[in-house]
């Protein structure tokens, strides 16, 4: 995520594609057109299942692991002071930014027809870019004081301790359900109702606090990756070994799932495997067909976004926020009406849904390529 990183010679391009790929995704299933239904592929499994759009948020994670990896070697280099306060000015610029996301656009129409402040008791405290400011923060500290074995065996503990935390502290009967699990209730009672995401079925937050304990694990898997690939990375054998225990995780989250369901808003233990064992393989995929392959086709493009990804991220959420706020004369806001009067007319169905998610993404994609003509990478 740093201009200084991206220039050693280490670097895998085939880490910057992933990301860039993670990202682009993320914008499909985040501003899907208007008029009809998206494919159900990617639309997020409504509790329990799993879809491509599932994939997205985790691979993000796992994706910063591994840019953690390449920079963990110089920040224990330095003085432990400096460290700490990269470590958490980092995780609060994209906590806040996240927290103002949310709030944005900060003002809205009262009853009166005036306009007045977003209350803060109506602001929204998580949410992706927050999970991602924790996970960075807890997954710093931990690789930068303790050992690779160490690590895993905290994941485990993490992994193992969350599912029995929903058993132990959620309603009997009702310990997997989106109102009574125990991190609805621990959100409930830590953030208050008023602070809760509101676009479910009722208010629950897929990116609480407690769901967060899980999600480290991906950024930490990433990380262990990383190193892995690093050492062994442009070698067949590396590659069948990530692909090895990729297929493994599959399949012990496949198991796993028989007891213990497989959910992206509850972030479980098995949802975590399964991502983590789809991404090794997705990578190696990368590794073996970039660096080995030499394929040029698709490389450049996901390799903007991966360059400034979270700045696009951020930028296009706030930009979809305003095409939503601005009226065209048919009654409509001016996403709504390129997506059904254009789109929909050429695209009748879900393909015109795409389209436009697609169209829109493309725009996003311009202002980093823009920014990367300019050499301008933006650090978060």
């Amino acid at each position: 995520m740093e201009k200084a990183i991206q220039n050693k010679p280490e670097r895998f391009l085939s880490l910057d594609v992933f990301r860039g790929l993670t990202i682009a995704l993320m914008i499909v299933v985040n501003t899907p057109g208007t008029g009809a239904s998206l494919y159900p592929y990617l639309v997020h499994a409504k509790w329990f299942g799993f879809t491509l759009a599932d994939l997205v948020f985790p691979s993000f994670l796992f994706a910063m692991g591994n840019a953690m990896s390449f920079s963990m070697g110089r920040m224990k280099k330095a003085p432990v002071g400096e460290v700490w306060t990269k470590i958490i000015k980092r995780t609060v610029i994209i906590f806040l930014l996240g927290y103002l996301m949310y709030w944005f656009p900060f003002f809205k129409l009262g009853a009166d027809g005036s306009w007045m402040l977003k209350p803060f008791a109506e602001t929204r405290v998580m949410g992706v870019l927050q999970r991602i400011a924790l996970c960075y923060f807890f997954a710093s500290v931990i690789f930068y004081y303790l050992s690779e074995k160490a690590a895993l065996i905290i994941s485990g503990v993490l992994l193992l301790g969350y599912w029995g935390i929903l058993y132990l502290f959620g309603q009997p009967g009702g310990e997997l359900e989106m109102a009574t699990n125990a991190g609805s209730k621990f959100d409930l009672w830590l953030l208050g109702i008023g602070h809760i995401y509101k676009k479910d079925a009722i208010p629950f937050d897929p990116e609480g606090v407690l769901s967060t304990l899980p999600a480290i694990v991906n950024v930490m898997m990433g990380y262990l990756a990383g190193i892995f690939i690093q050492k062994n990375g442009k070698s067949f054998e590396g590659i069948a070994k990530l692909l090895m225990v990729g297929f493994l995780l599959f399949a012990v989250a496949e198991w796993w799932n028989l007891i213990f369901p497989i959910s992206k808003k509850l972030w479980t233990s098995p949802f975590v495997f399964l991502t983590v064992g789809l991404d090794l393989s997705i990578m190696a995929i990368l590794i073996y067909a970039i660096e080995l392959q030499k394929v040029k086709f698709g490389v450049k493009f996901f390799d903007v976004f991966g360059k400034n990804p979270l700045f696009i991220y951020l930028f296009s959420e706030l930009f979809y926020v305003v095409l939503r706020m601005i009226p065209v004369s048919s009654g409509m806001d001016v996403f709504q009406w390129v997506s059904e009067r254009i789109f929909q007319a050429i695209f009748p169905g879900a393909f015109g849904v795409l389209a436009t998610a697609i169209v829109f993404t493309l725009l996003c994609w311009s202002l980093g390529w823009w920014l990367d003509k300019k050499k301008v990478y933006i650090k978060i």
